[in-house]
């Protein structure tokens, strides 16, 4: 089969031909329908070797949904063509964390090595995907597989984080939202349908602020050194209830502290190294700051049903899977407005 792999370090994505993976026991094989390109992806390519967590080559892909093609032994539960999402953070299945639905936070899986796919183990950016356990899948039903893919990480992981802060986003009061990409255009559909909030979208981007603007943000402010200042202004000198930045840079974590306000949350989802310093007089008194990852498997369940209500629509770029690099490289230079999905049988 065709894969998309990361084979060397420094090197970039290639397509290659892989041997078909067998389900064992307890196992299912997935033929992929649809694969999400990320970020993540990209910054685990900018990793050196000391820090690569696992060998390479790597399968990438760690966004995947595809139907059954086939159920390893013991496996029940699913049939075969039924379409199915995959729930990515994988865990042992049995901690505190696990039986909690939450194996995003499993307290086992460094220790036993296991790896989300694309993250370490096989990922979904190839013609099939082997998952290790059933508990791993979500029935996709009648959603359309190429605009729900994101949802299982693009999705998950803003739900999650905006689900941490939904008691203060009571009406009166404002979210900023710092990166319109595949997160954070989610992240603004979300923050509508769930909360009451003034919702003000930060990039640095004009035709991403118009993309915020058409999926609901109240406000789009360009991520300039006039940013602060314009929020501040918009919030009348107070800040903003909850702040999520969906880069993590140093010039955008710099930002989110300076947009809290007093008992407000600073949620640094995006991975780009930045980090915020925590102290008295630092922030605003009684700021939080959490950096999140992912979410459970009951919450991607919750987003898959605001896909079915209608509430969330993600923008998406298609790509055929011998295009894969090339969604890397217009994703790299800031040029994919929403998702990109590549059509690993398309």
């Amino acid at each position: 089969m065709k894969a998309v792999q990361y084979r060397t370090v420094g090197g970039h994505p290639e397509v290659v031909t892989v041997p078909d993976p067998e389900p064992g026991p307890g196992q299912v094989l997935l033929k992929v329908s649809a694969a999400g390109v990320c970020h993540s992806d990209i910054a685990v390519m900018s990793w050196t070797a000391e820090q690569l967590p696992f060998p390479l080559p790597l399968t990438l892909g760690h966004e995947g949904v595809g139907t059954v093609a086939a159920l390893g032994a013991g496996v029940t539960g699913f049939t075969e063509g039924e379409s199915v999402a995959v729930y990515g953070p994988w865990g042992c299945g049995s901690c505190a964390k696990c039986a909690e639905g939450k194996e995003n936070y499993c307290l086992r899986a460094r220790e036993l090595g296991i790896m989300p796919p694309g993250l370490g183990a096989p990922g979904a950016l190839a013609e099939y995907l082997l998952v290790d356990d059933p508990r791993h899948l979500v029935p996709l039903g009648d959603l359309d597989p190429v605009r729900a893919v994101p949802l299982t990480d693009a999705g998950l992981t803003p739900y999650h984080a905006i689900k941490r802060s939904l008691p203060k986003l009571v009406p009166g009061s404002t979210a900023v939202v710092i990166g319109t990409g595949g997160l954070g255009h989610v992240a603004i559909q979300l923050l509508r349908a769930m909360t009451a909030a003034r919702v003000v979208a930060l990039d640095i981007s004009e035709e991403k602020l118009e993309l915020a603007r058409a999926v609901g943000a109240h406000e789009a402010v360009l991520s300039d050194a006039a940013a602060a200042g314009k929020v501040r202004e918009l919030t009348a000198g107070l800040g903003a209830e909850a702040v999520f930045d969906f880069v993590g840079a140093p010039p955008t974590t710099a930002l989110a502290g300076q947009l809290a306000a007093v008992e407000g949350d600073v949620t640094i989802v995006g991975i780009g190294g930045g980090t915020l310093a925590v102290g008295f007089g630092v922030l605003p008194y009684e700021v939080s700051v959490s950096s999140p990852y992912w979410g459970s498997r009951s919450e991607l369940i919750e987003v898959l049903d605001l896909a079915r209500a209608g509430v969330i629509d993600v923008h998406v770029e298609t790509y055929g899977i011998d295009q894969a690099p090339v969604a890397y490289e217009r994703l790299h230079a800031g040029k994919v407005n929403g998702r990109a999905v590549v059509l690993p049988n398309g």
